[in-house]
């Protein structure tokens, strides 16, 4: 089986979105997914990566994954994390993963090693259903405030906006669908105001406030994860960990920018629950730097940021290495949750799985043609061969298609 074609899949009603999907000349078809900056991630697959793999065996992964992240066209040397360069690697090496499975008639978690368990738990990160697919200039809640007016198209099935103006009505509707766990930012709105320096005494009860709406209502039935997108500087970020110890809070996400590790080392001192990261620097250095120090409890990279499967794989071995677990970021793609879910039942170590149910009844369905089962607030992979999934067919003849292809693909 050789590589004869790759192809890149982008759509402008979900412009941050990216999809890879590698042709053999067997027909197999394997797909991969990245997130933002699409346009320049296209040019970088076609220009660098597709010259080097058309030809190549796709189950030789290993050596496809080492060669395209530290070997053509950066002199063995590598690339930062979240780079255009590894946004296109990831991609690339879940399809070929997903081309092996394939193969092999065999699902991914077969090829991971087999499952520990059948399903896992998940939590609801609660963003809308254009959060992050879509280019929009603000939609989130760093420019979301509570003391504004609720906008005019406020409705109930909007999370993003449930969690400023109702969150216990928010955390109510979740325990109905036996959904236990929730992740909301109340602080980013005033990080943004005083640049993470300092936060007031009033401005600390301000954020509290919905997780004291939550817990008045469901009390301690469902999990609050804090998310904080690495917006606070320490001192300030130790303040809001002291107040917020009486509220078993379950994690602390990103709660300063988390390239000095002395400093997460240190916040983690104050924090009362898990210290989460990093989406954003979590490669397999960064994460070896904070375990030896103890700097953080859960290991939530982005398999689509960190290099793939082979990567992601690789992390969470690591974490296992340390007693630690694993709990890998979705807020992105279909694709990145169907390995998700892959992933974390193959790990002995995986604790939870990041899940937005605005995306999961909305754009996923649009996109791909089956997802991960969820039933009673857990996760089950699919069974089918690779990561149980494709573009759906109508996706490819959408008039805001932007479709490109170096060799041959089928039509």
């Amino acid at each position: 089986m050789k590589i004869v074609g790759v192809e890149t899949v982008q759509l402008a009603e979900y412009g941050n979105n990216l999809w890879v999907r590698i042709h053999t000349d067997e027909g197999a078809i394997g797909i991969g997914e990245t997130f933002r900056n699409p346009i320049s991630t296209i040019a970088y697959i076609h220009e660098t990566c597709a010259p080097f793999l058309l030809g190549k065996d796709p189950t030789q992964r290993q050596y496809l994954s080492a060669m395209i992240s530290k070997g053509i066209g950066n002199h063995f040397n590598g690339f930062p994390t979240r780079s255009v360069e590894i946004r296109g690697n990831s991609a690339i090496d879940i399809a070929l993963w997903d081309l092996c499975g394939k193969s092999l008639g065999k699902p991914l978690y077969e090829l991971l090693g087999g499952r520990i368990t059948k399903d896992i738990r998940i939590y609801n990160t609660c963003a809308g259903g254009g959060y992050n697919n879509k280019v929009r200039h603000g939609y989130n809640t760093q420019l979301i405030s509570r003391d504004d007016p609720r906008p005019d198209d406020f409705n109930e099935d909007d999370d993003l906006l449930m969690q400023v103006y109702e969150p216990a009505s928010l955390a109510e509707s979740l325990l109905v669908q036996n959904i236990n766990a929730m992740k909301i930012w109340p602080f980013d709105v005033i990080a943004l105001q005083t640049r993470g320096m300092e936060i007031s005494g009033a401005d600390i009860a301000k954020a509290i406030w919905p997780i004291e709406q939550i817990r008045k209502a469901v009390g301690d039935r469902i999990d609050i994860l804090v998310e904080y997108h690495g917006l606070w500087k320490l001192p300030a970020a130790i303040e809001i960990a002291r107040a917020l110890r009486d509220y078993n809070i379950y994690w602390h996400e990103e709660p300063i920018w988390m390239q000095n590790f002395d400093d997460i080392k240190r916040y983690k001192e104050h924090a009362s629950g898990f210290v989460t990261g990093s989406e954003n620097l979590g490669s397999l250095q960064w994460y070896r730097e904070v375990f030896q120090r103890g700097a953080i409890d859960v290991a939530n990279f982005d398999v689509i940021w960190v290099g793939g499967i082979t990567e992601a794989q690789k992390i969470a071995h690591l974490a296992e290495a340390y007693d630690r677990v694993i709990a890998p970021h979705d807020c992105t793609g279909p694709v990145t949750l169907l390995v998700n879910a892959h992933l974390l039942t193959a790990q002995p170590n995986g604790l939870i799985a990041e899940t937005v149910r605005s995306h999961l009844g909305g754009f996923y369905r649009e996109v791909v043609t089956d997802l991960p089962e969820i039933v009673n607030g857990r996760l089950t992979p699919t069974t089918a061969p690779g990561i149980g999934a494709d573009l759906l067919p109508d996706v490819l003849t959408r008039s805001d298609l932007n479709r490109k292809v170096t060799g041959q693909v089928a039509d």
